[in-house]
């Protein structure tokens, strides 16, 4: 399925879900970072998705970064919330989702790279090179914030 994102666009689609989700800051011990290539917008990012009835938000997290990268992790922090109602991703569906995510800084435990239905390709990213990689904006924030080691999260 298809995506296509919006921030502060006047002719945006009007929302009509709200889903919690999340994503996962996991570095190496090198300091990169873990990213994804996606299949339904064609661009790099973090792993996450969804939260599902029955689980806790960290099991999203490791579930979501399992699916999508083939790596086990765990969960350390919280690093942001992004809840901005002026970014909204339409689905071919008809879904327009309202930006509300969670991000999460997690290390890895076990597992090896691989792909998934959601993600063409999985890659360990050093900081420097992101200026050259086709990310969303709000995937660069969600970095940044969590590459600053902020005494507390982002909230916004």
């Amino acid at each position: 399925m298809g995506r296509t994102d919006y921030v502060d666009d006047p002719d945006a689609p009007s929302a009509n879900s709200v889903v919690p989700s999340v994503v996962a800051v996991v570095t190496d011990n090198g300091g990169r970072v873990l990213l994804i290539h996606k299949t339904d917008n064609n661009l790099w990012a973090l792993p996450g998705g969804g939260h599902e009835i029955g689980e806790s938000i960290a099991e999203t997290v490791v579930r979501e970064v399992k699916e999508e990268t083939g790596y086990d992790v765990v969960v350390e922090r919280v690093t942001g919330l992004y809840t901005n109602p002026r970014h909204v991703m339409a689905y071919d569906d008809g879904e327009v989702r309202q930006q509300f995510s969670i991000a999460f800084r997690a290390k890895v435990i076990g597992g090896e790279a691989r792909t998934s239905s959601e993600s063409k390709a999985v890659r360990w990213v050093d900081p420097a090179e992101l200026q050259g990689l086709d990310l969303h904006p709000s995937m660069r924030l969600r970095i940044q914030h969590a590459l600053e080691d902020r005494d507390t999260p982002y909230i916004g």
